[in-house]
């Protein structure tokens, strides 16, 4: 009962926490950690026992599914460069220079589990980094930057990680075959989210509660992850190339599907969010309790962990700079200040924790697995000192470096991007069959309709007529004209979502405007 009554204590905290971070300013996830570890030092605080090998499974499908839920294949075919050189390389290079670190400060650690403490320090949390961009009007450009590096960046340490610790139970040496595994596991990744999302959208054809089709897709997550690790393949990619196909299968006419699962999905990814961190706040201040005084020899190392954490990330952000403004590049840093912000958004989280917990306590032969105490305190010491950190003075950083966003860019693309809208449904109701033969004052009333469409896009109001209205203004006509008019206009947005230099955020609003309208007709 301790156990229930102390997760039910943290849903209800995380819902103060965004309460108190509005009103601040402030991050809820961060405040969320903080309190969870201060709730610790009260005197028979109970302990949440989760095993480490759950923690990964019960907390990432849902917020890997519901980051994944923003982004389409036309985003990742156009990321595809930032993906590799952010979600791969990065992690690969912050592996490398951590382990190196480690093995030379930390006595009898060996290579193999260096390079495991390495792996995971390396990826940056979404969930975290989405949480805190979000509440200081970050660019919206920059903001996609980070989402691309934190849908896969997962997958990366966490294959480097198995490979490193199974070296380090079986006494061997981590080899090249990392990289095949990789490949290997990330293409049977995707093979199963396919499937998964096949299989979802046939289930949702088949299903008549609108419900039901919503509560599949928290079912679907768990079940593309658990299906992809007993094949050995990618968990992570493949819970995201499943909301990807999900997204993909959508039609024009599940618009009140789509809003409802909108609303369903932003208050699971909200407690949940707030869960996993309060996890994280109660973890750290028990490896404190289980440490006792040994911690403090072990902060100086690390402290230079921390350090070199944050300055690989600057410094491999920066070529990527340099490199982007000689090709133009759009989703990668162009300047200092970009760079800057960039490399304070890497956030770590419960991946993070996640792997320092799932570290085996001994070896093949029995003995103790090498310097595993010193791995989970340089681990949380890394968690705290990139997320508490930034998290608290990311608003203050951007308000110096005069970074925040007014909202005027995606203002421009939404107006542009209505009227385009606006055309392709004005253009289909010239082409059909529907306004031929029609008599004048029909055709006003089609015309005034179509004349506020644009307006009613940008503004997100709904000034539908009433079915009254609509009876006495010819209902039929006025309905056949909306499903014409609303179906080419999603089939524009839709298309001008893909192109290149299109904001998938600002398509996303113009189309959950056309879902709210098309859910409103009558029926």
């Amino acid at each position: 009962m301790d156990q229930l009554a102390l997760i039910v204590g943290l849903l209800l905290a995380t819902v103060v926490a965004v309460g108190l971070g509005d009103r601040l300013r402030l991050p809820y996830p961060v405040l969320m950690l903080i309190l969870a570890a201060a709730l610790t030092f009260i005197p028979g605080f109970p302990d949440l026992n989760i095993a480490p090998e759950l923690i990964l499974p019960i907390f990432l499908p849902p917020l890997l599914f519901a980051t994944a839920q923003r982004s389409s294949w036309a985003v990742f075919r156009v990321r595809w460069r930032t993906l590799i050189l952010l979600a791969v390389a990065l992690v690969v290079i912050t592996t490398a220079v951590v382990a190196g670190a480690a093995w030379l400060m930390i006595p009898g650690i060996g290579i193999p589990a260096a390079i495991a403490l390495g792996a995971m320090v390396a990826p940056p949390d979404p969930v975290a980094v989405e949480s805190v961009a979000g509440r200081v009007r970050m660019p919206r450009r920059l903001i996609t930057v980070l989402q691309s590096e934190g849908l896969f960046n997962d997958a990366a340490a966490i294959v480097i990680f198995q490979a490193a610790v199974a070296a380090a139970v079986g006494g061997t040496e981590v080899g090249p075959d990392v990289v095949l595994k990789f490949v290997i596991g990330a293409a049977v990744a995707v093979v199963v989210g396919i499937a998964m999302g096949w299989l979802t959208a046939l289930i949702t054809r088949l299903v008549g509660s609108m419900v039901a089709r919503s509560a599949v897709t928290l079912v679907v997550p768990f079940a593309a992850y658990i299906l992809a690790e007993e094949v050995h393949a990618s968990g992570v990619i493949a819970v995201v190339v499943t909301a990807l196909e999900i997204k993909r299968h959508s039609r024009p006419e599940d618009a009140a599907e789509r809003i409802t699962r909108t609303a369903f999905w932003d208050v699971v990814e909200l407690l949940v969010t707030g869960l996993a961190f309060g996890l994280v706040g109660l973890e750290i201040r028990q490896v404190v309790r289980d440490e006792g005084n040994d911690i403090w020899g072990m902060l100086g190392v690390a402290a230079l962990v921390c350090v070199l954490v944050f300055a690989v990330r600057f410094l491999w952000l920066a070529v990527l700079a340099m490199g982007a403004r000689k090709r133009q590049n759009l989703l990668q840093p162009h300047s200092a200040k970009e760079v800057l912000i960039l490399t304070w958004c890497g956030m770590r989280g419960l991946a993070t924790l996640a792997l320092a917990l799932a570290l085996p306590l001994t070896l093949a032969d029995g003995t103790p697995f090498p310097a595993r105490d010193y791995m989970v305190v340089i681990a949380c010491a890394v968690l705290l000192a990139t997320l508490v950190l930034p998290g608290l003075t990311l608003p203050w950083l951007m308000r110096v470096l005069k970074a925040s966003n007014d909202g005027s860019e995606e203002r421009d693309a939404a107006r542009v991007l209505a009227k385009r809208a606006q055309a392709a449904a004005v253009a289909a109701l010239r082409q059909h069959d529907l306004m031929k033969d029609l008599p004048p004052e029909k055709v006003a009333l089609v015309k005034e309709k179509m004349g506020r469409l644009h307006a009613e896009l940008l503004d997100g109001s709904l000034r539908n007529e009433s079915v009254a209205d609509l009876r006495g203004r010819g209902r039929g006509l006025a309905i056949a004209v909306q499903t014409i008019a609303l179906d080419a206009a999603r089939q524009e947005v839709v298309l001008a979502r893909n192109e290149p230099d299109m904001d998938p955020e600002v398509a996303d609003r113009v189309l959950r405007q056309l879902d709210l309208r098309t859910m409103i007709m009558p029926e």
